[in-house]
């Protein structure tokens, strides 16, 4: 599966952004799919993950929880990321990632289809 990241952009601290991801193929529902940062610097991190086929189970790191909220829609092919009261280090490139061969997972390394990031960077 082909992913396509977008949404991001610079907003100030206690702001709110959205985050979309559209998926190529027909299978996508067949799909957990997660979303990842990569802060410079840094090792690329989970935020959260919703498992297929209709976003029953959604799991999310401890710093996004609460603030951030993942949800897909399968007749657009596409996962969302809503973020909000942003913080200053929630900046980063954001990814959207794909996996169907691993009970969900927060690993990066169980994730074999990857998007090309898009940047979030919030001023305080």
């Amino acid at each position: 599966v082909q992913l396509q990241a977008s949404g991001g952009g610079t907003v100030q601290a206690g702001d709110s952004l959205r985050l979309s991801c559209v998926a190529s193929g027909r299978t996508f529902s067949s799909y957990d799919m997660g979303w990842f940062r990569q802060a410079p610097g840094k090792e690329r991190e989970f935020v959260g993950v919703i498992s297929h086929p209709v976003g029953s189970t959604r799991s999310y790191s401890s710093s996004v929880k609460g603030r951030f909220t993942i949800s897909r829609d399968n007749a657009k092919n596409t996962v969302y990321l809503q973020m909000n009261s942003l913080k200053p280090e929630d900046t980063a490139v954001y990814y959207c990632a794909a996996q169907s061969s691993k009970a969900i997972s927060t690993a990066v390394l169980d994730y074999d289809s990857w998007g090309q990031g898009t940047q979030v960077t919030v001023s305080s």
